[in-house]
């Protein structure tokens, strides 16, 4: 292998372009499919995914804390990546694999179990790749850069997973698409854990005990001012891709096969406004680039409430677009700096519990998405593709504009309880 690859943004990338291409086409459509085009109640569907979302955030810690204390000679995260890898691959085809027929409360019970069994191994791909990022970049330039490379190969994923999807499930079916997009994971998956090398001296100390671990996270401020702030804001990212195949139909009244057009605007938009973000957040440093981004994001949701049309939803998509793109790239690098600063107080490096965690706490991004689902269904009688009610055009106006400038307003209010201190410190920039 040549040398350049090794532990190379690009090849780390990899890894992100091959879980993200079948977990959007999974958080964008899933609800879509047993919904709208299954007929599963929305209100059996809020259950099934509030029981998949509590059981997710139960899990992360203990996945997180396993990884930390693992030690081979291969590393500490490579080993669960590779023995996920193809329980991820059967696991996301079963959710789009319902057998014909399936109706009722035998539809709802595929629904949870497959769930269930998805998210259990998603959590184990997502904490240990996410674990490797601050290990190995280290200093603020480089994580700008890795991360910047990583959120261009995220919303080529992302465009992929949402604009392609219908596309392909249209043509060949939903099972069909499951398994094209495994093979996609395999491949570059595979790519990313050949190129990465763990540092030898992040597995040398030994790390603290279950209970020294969490509490010395939790009594982390900073890490939980951060972590909330997020959940409001990684909520708008879902509901987004969630809902914009409800919101073409009924508020822009354009037919599901310019679907993929609109979304296309929103994530094509979003890769050459990554590098604009790359170098705003490099002028500005960690803190302060992720609170300019929440208030961005926050305002640029506003058009997609007055679009008309299709032209009218690219227009508004590309603007939201913008605010994502800084949402996507702030975040690695504050998070990261976290880490360090930890480091330096315990003497131990724990990107794994401290990925855990965060997951733990933005996990609720999940259910707030499906709440506000469920409860502005209610309001305006939107049950299920069969059962639209009277008015499904302000039902899915609220879910893509009113209630994620709420989340985002929240979520940049928080943010500001992050005053200046240790994280604008600049660190040594020694990838």
């Amino acid at each position: 292998m040549r040398r350049k690859m090794v532990n190379s943004p690009i090849t780390y990338a990899f890894g992100m372009l091959a879980m993200m291409v079948p977990v959007q086409a999974f958080s964008a459509f899933y609800s879509y499919y047993y919904v709208e085009k299954l007929g599963l109640g929305i209100g059996l569907a809020t259950l099934a995914r509030t029981i998949y979302l509590i059981w997710d955030a139960a899990n992360q810690p203990l996945f997180g804390y396993w990884s930390d204390r693992t030690r081979t000679r291969y590393g500490r995260r490579k080993p669960w990546i590779y023995a996920s890898m193809p329980l991820f691959v059967l696991t996301f085809v079963m959710v789009f694999a319902v057998p014909e027929g399936t109706k009722g409360m035998d539809l709802f019970y595929w629904f949870l179990v497959s769930l269930l069994l998805y998210e259990t191994v998603s959590t184990v791909l997502w904490v240990n790749y996410g674990a490797l990022f601050p290990e190995l970049f280290r200093g603020d330039k480089p994580r700008a850069k890795a991360s910047a490379v990583q959120q261009a190969f995220q919303i080529v994923a992302l465009l992929i997973g949402t604009a392609l999807t219908p596309i392909i499930f249209t043509e060949y079916g939903f099972r069909n698409m499951a398994l094209l997009y495994s093979l996609v994971f395999i491949v570059f998956m595979w790519i990313c854990m050949w190129t990465v090398r763990e540092r030898e001296d992040a597995r040398k100390v030994e790390p603290l005990k279950f209970a020294d671990a969490f509490r010395a996270t939790l009594k982390n401020k900073n890490f939980w001012i951060f972590n909330l702030a997020n959940s409001f804001a990684q909520t708008v990212n879902g509901l987004l891709s969630s809902i914009i195949p409800f919101y073409a139909k009924y508020a822009l009244g354009i037919p599901e096969s310019q679907t993929s057009i609109l979304l296309a605007s929103v994530f094509v938009s979003v890769i050459p406004l990554v590098a604009v973000w790359y170098f705003v957040v490099r002028k500005l440093g960690g803190r302060r680039g992720w609170q300019l981004s929440l208030a961005v994001y926050g305002l640029s949701v506003i058009p997609l409430w007055f679009a008309q049309g299709l032209g009218g939803g690219i227009a508004a998509g590309v603007m939201a677009g913008f605010g994502l793109a800084g949402f996507l790239v702030s975040p690695a690098v504050l998070s990261s700096r976290i880490v360090d600063l930890d480091a330096a107080v315990t003497g131990r490096r724990r990107e794994g519990v401290y990925t855990a965690v965060a997951g733990f706490i933005t996990r609720s991004s999940g259910l707030i998405s499906a709440v506000a689902f469920w409860i502005v269904g209610l309001l305006f009688g939107y049950v299920s593709g069969d059962n639209p009610g009277p008015n499904p055009e302000a039902t899915f106006r609220y879910l893509i504009s009113a209630v994620p400038f709420g989340l985002l307003l929240v979520a940049f209010l928080i943010s500001l309880m992050i005053r200046r201190g240790p994280l604008d410190d600049p660190q040594k920039d020694n990838g």
